[in-house]
């Protein structure tokens, strides 16, 4: 190789140098200002936000919400602050005000269970609250709590004829949602260990519809509710899928999938009703409702209780009998009756009446 190559090979392997040495100068500046932004970042204050979106009447749990740094110079008094605010005291809590998917939570978009305006932010939009009078017997001992899912059962005598009633139980509501025992809409733990005690009211979760059937029910006999286990909502879900009464379009988004599957499961039901008789109990009870319209004995006393009389059962013809303005019905049957009728109103002989009753026959 001669000098002059030597020398142009040496000349570019100096230029090749010095052009990555500033290229690696240039890139080390750039990368400087993103470091230090994300060091000024990462000194922000972390807020309460939004984990997925959180419509009206959504109960807060804890994966919710969660902390995320946010720019200190955006920061609310109404956020909630790492280190100032204890999440597990918002578990349970329902939003006023919808919150979008990493939106910080505002103390005034939650209402906590006692607040003003609780029962109705827990409420699912198009439904209504509905409270019933309960004891231990009819109320599961105690063992029914905020959030559990009842069925409701209706109790009654249907009376019949000659003071016989016929006994009968009935399913009337299904999957009905409990959002409070007497006023309290939480359940008291103490020691880890739920509280069991005793309500006389429990207000449930129903549609306008069935809010008037509950009403209704209330004057026809005595209401009891059936505690429900959590395998049956998943069950009632099962159904609703294979029978088409719920139908998930493509291209549904995960999120709002949920929302369509926790609907259906927690919509409360009152067809497919069921009923038991004193006969399915006892051999003793009737099992049928009492024949209405049996025919009585004419010759039977009437009502001699001070109740109302019943009407007298007709067996044969009758003549119409009149003196001077007044008439009057007389059984045919009745021999002596319509001949003193007669002899009173015509002034006959009553011996003549047996040839007019072959008459009249």
């Amino acid at each position: 190789m001669d000098r002059k190559k030597l020398v142009l090979l040496v000349g570019a392997l100096i230029v090749a140098i010095g052009t990555a040495l500033v290229a690696r100068s240039m890139f080390a500046g750039a990368a400087a200002p993103q470091a230090e932004a994300a060091a000024v970042e990462a000194q922000g204050p972390k807020v309460l936000v939004a984990q997925r979106a959180l419509p009206v009447g959504t109960i807060i749990t804890a994966d919710a919400i969660g902390y995320q740094l946010w720019p200190e110079e955006l920061v609310q008094d109404a956020y909630f602050l790492d280190g100032e605010a204890d999440v597990s005291q918002l578990i349970g809590t329902v939003v006023r005000y919808p919150v979008t998917a990493g939106e910080p939570v505002t103390q005034g978009s939650l209402v906590k269970p006692g607040d003003r305006g609780f029962l109705a932010a827990a409420l699912t939009p198009g439904m209504r609250a509905i409270t019933v009078p309960v004891d231990a017997k009819s109320g599961v001992a105690g063992f029914v709590f905020p959030g559990d899912r009842v069925d409701m059962v209706l109790t009654q005598a249907v009376n019949g004829n000659e003071g016989q009633s016929l006994k009968a139980s009935e399913t009337i509501l299904r999957n009905l949602r409990v959002l409070a025992t007497d006023q309290t809409t939480t359940q008291n733990t103490v020691d880890g260990k739920t509280q069991v005690r005793a309500f006389r009211t429990v207000t449930l979760e129903v549609t306008p519809t069935i809010a008037e059937k509950v009403a209704v029910a209330q004057t026809l006999g005595t209401l009891s509710l059936a505690l429900r286990p959590l395998a049956d909502s998943q069950g009632e879900l099962e159904k609703a899928i294979a029978s088409g009464d719920l139908v998930i379009p493509d291209g549904t988004s995960p999120e709002e999938e949920e929302r369509l599957l926790r609907e259906v499961a927690g919509r409360p039901d009152d067809g497919k009703s069921t009923y038991v008789t004193g006969g399915d109990v006892s051999r003793f009870q009737r099992s049928s409702m009492p024949p209405q319209g049996a025919p009585r004995n004419a010759a039977a006393p009437t009502n001699t209780g001070g109740s109302e009389a019943a009407a007298p059962v007709r067996t044969g013809p009758t003549v119409i009998v009149t003196r001077g303005k007044n008439a009057q019905a007389v059984p045919v049957g009745r021999t002596g009756g319509i001949a003193a009728s007669v002899a009173e109103g015509t002034g006959r002989a009553a011996q003549t009446v047996p040839s007019a009753l072959s008459t009249l026959r």
